[in-house]
């Protein structure tokens, strides 16, 4: 009977142990990126994607003059045309913003006029 009982101690705190691995592994933590790297989010930023990976719920920093510039969530139509939704579209105001990224194709730009043309918006792509 003493064999027995502790086969399946064994057996439970095998099962235990799976748990906590497999719980483990489904918890990865979120990176968090500073768009523009030092220089923060200015002209030009169109190109600091490239060579990144990303993820679902990775975080962006936004650090950007709260007086010059903003930050706007824009869909793939907006990001072309450098055109903030006419109502709707979430604004980032305060010169340090944390977005999340969602999965897929993540668009951003400056809704300051001009800004967006002179390559102040970036398309981040979230695995």
């Amino acid at each position: 009977m003493a064999a027995q009982g502790r086969g399946s101690v064994a057996v439970v705190v095998g099962l235990v142990l799976l748990l906590c691995v497999l719980l483990q592994a489904g918890v990865a933590e979120s990176a968090v990126f500073n768009v523009g790297d030092r220089g923060g989010w200015s002209f030009n930023t169109n190109s600091w994607p490239a060579g990144k990976r990303f993820k679902a719920g990775d975080v962006l920093v936004f650090k950007y003059d709260a007086t010059a510039h903003d930050v706007v969530a824009v869909s793939a139509a907006g990001y072309k045309a450098c055109a903030k939704p006419a109502r709707g579209a979430k604004v980032y105001k305060s010169g340090a913003d944390r977005v999340t990224l969602a999965r897929g194709t993540n668009y951003f730009i400056c809704s300051v006029p001009g800004h967006c043309q002179s390559g102040m918006k970036i398309a981040v792509t979230a695995a």
